[in-house]
């Protein structure tokens, strides 16, 4: 998987950076805030770099039909209207038919997926419509749990607060008792 992503251009973040905390009233003259500009420059670089990664599969040789979950996979995002992080975790599962995946992929795609401004609706979404399309499994689940710092530190400061998503295609969508097992699971983790 390949991102479509623009040229990055780090002397003019760097510049505008500097410039925006200086509009804010920042002392860029002071020794602790004097390299700042090019540290959230690296920052926001690091967080909005997609790195591309081989979608590998394998035949399902052993005929395997029971769902394959993987829980509290990382997510660190940034949301496109604030510009501010947000992180959780993701709870990733598919219903395997001709092909099964390599486990870490699962992560992989999460981490795809995040690596750009975001919403928690549509990075869900992405992910399970990513694992539908290129592994066409018989059905694929994904739930996602975060803390929104544009929600937490700013506005209502509702510190403590997760937001939780869900997308549900195939089988995992259509068949209640499908259904019903990858949220059970998924909810069984959350009150662990």
């Amino acid at each position: 998987m390949t991102p479509d992503t623009a040229e990055v251009d780090l002397d003019a973040a760097e510049a505008a950076a500097a410039a925006l905390l200086v509009a804010l009233g920042q002392d860029l003259g002071s020794a602790h805030v004097a390299d700042t500009p090019r540290r959230m420059v690296a920052a926001y670089a690091e967080l909005l770099t997609v790195e591309p990664f081989d979608f590998t599969t394998f035949p399902n040789s052993e005929g395997y039909d029971e769902l394959v979950l993987v829980e509290d996979i990382p997510v660190r995002s940034v949301c496109e209207h604030h510009m501010l992080p947000f992180v959780g975790v993701a709870h990733v599962g598919y219903l395997p038919a001709d092909r099964v995946l390599g486990l870490s992929k699962l992560a992989r795609v999460v981490d795809f997926y995040s690596h750009r401004p975001q919403t928690q609706e549509r990075l869900t979404q992405q992910v399970a419509e990513h694992l539908q399309t290129h592994l066409s499994p018989r059905g694929a689940g994904v739930v996602v749990e975060a803390e929104h710092t544009c929600m937490t530190l700013r506005g209502v400061r509702a510190m403590g607060s997760r937001t939780v998503t869900s997308a549900l295609l195939g089988r995992l969508r259509t068949d209640a008792a499908s259904r019903a097992e990858f949220l059970g699971l998924t909810r069984d983790r959350r009150t662990r």
